[in-house]
């Protein structure tokens, strides 16, 4: 039953995450079952903190590499669209009108059934972002969007891998073992990421439709997860930059 209800997504998908190994660890089976998919990646994922790109020598290096692991991987998952926007990770809520564009666009030429994103849920900015700039383009687009379970916190510890607000019910894919060996080897080909990753339950991937979240607000998370971990930017910086994003819009609306 679970795998019917998953049946809008089944067709030509649109897929919306923030970094090169989002894709895999939230819908890695789920990929290989659609008839057709085109992912976007709205940054190029390298951070400006060297802490991250270091051992690469540089952030554009490090980007590059990360490309290449996204590339092996969506050949691994049969996609045969993929974009990545030249945007900074962690910086995507400041480039809104970009990335908006740069999706319409993709839009316009794939022409999806439906959109998959990443949940509003305060686990990265970017992946707030990602939620905020699907809802809006689905909404323009008359779209219906989807959105799948990565990581938030919560006041008890780490990053949990499940929906922020449980009680809208999601839908967990019933994977095979050949789809959960499959997205195994394919999450492996983020070589960059394999620590991060380990922290990840691969046999866990769930779908829910996006609901109505109010964007000009915070996520309501117990704790916003990239505050905890000391990131520059909050919860409410983030919030504005939706509230700017959404004003303009309908500034150019009330002109038209």
């Amino acid at each position: 039953m679970h795998n019917e209800q998953l049946a809008e997504l089944l067709n030509r998908t649109l897929v919306i995450v923030a970094h090169p190994d989002d894709e895999a660890i939230g819908a890695g089976a789920l990929l290989r079952r659609m008839r057709e998919a085109a992912v976007v990646f709205c940054t190029d994922g390298g951070p400006r903190d060297p802490y991250f790109w270091n051992k690469y020598g540089s952030r554009e290096h490090y980007a590059q590499v990360r490309r290449r692991e996204a590339d092996a991987a969506m050949r691994m998952a049969g996609v045969r669209r993929t974009d990545i926007l030249p945007i900074t990770d962690q910086h995507l809520y400041q480039n809104l009108p970009l990335a908006f564009e740069e999706l319409d666009r993709v839009t316009r030429d794939f022409q999806p059934d439906a959109i998959l994103t990443l949940a509003y849920e305060g686990g990265h900015p970017d992946h707030d972002s990602c939620a905020f700039l699907s809802s809006v383009l689905g909404e323009r687009r008359q779209l219906p969007v989807w959105e799948m379970a990565l990581y938030h916190r919560n006041k008890d510890g780490p990053p949990c891998q499940d929906f922020l607000h449980p009680e809208w019910s999601g839908v967990p894919l019933e994977m095979t073992t050949q789809e959960l060996e499959a997205k195994k080897r394919m999450v492996k080909l983020y070589i960059s990421q394999g620590e991060a990753l380990q922290n990840f339950v691969f046999s866990y991937e769930c779908f829910r439709r996006q609901p109505d979240y109010d964007f000009r607000k915070p996520p309501a998370a117990e704790v916003i997860n990239y505050e905890a971990w000391q990131w520059t930017m909050k919860a409410t910086e983030v919030a504005s930059a939706f509230a700017a994003f959404l004003d303009a819009r309908n500034r150019v609306g009330e002109r038209h």
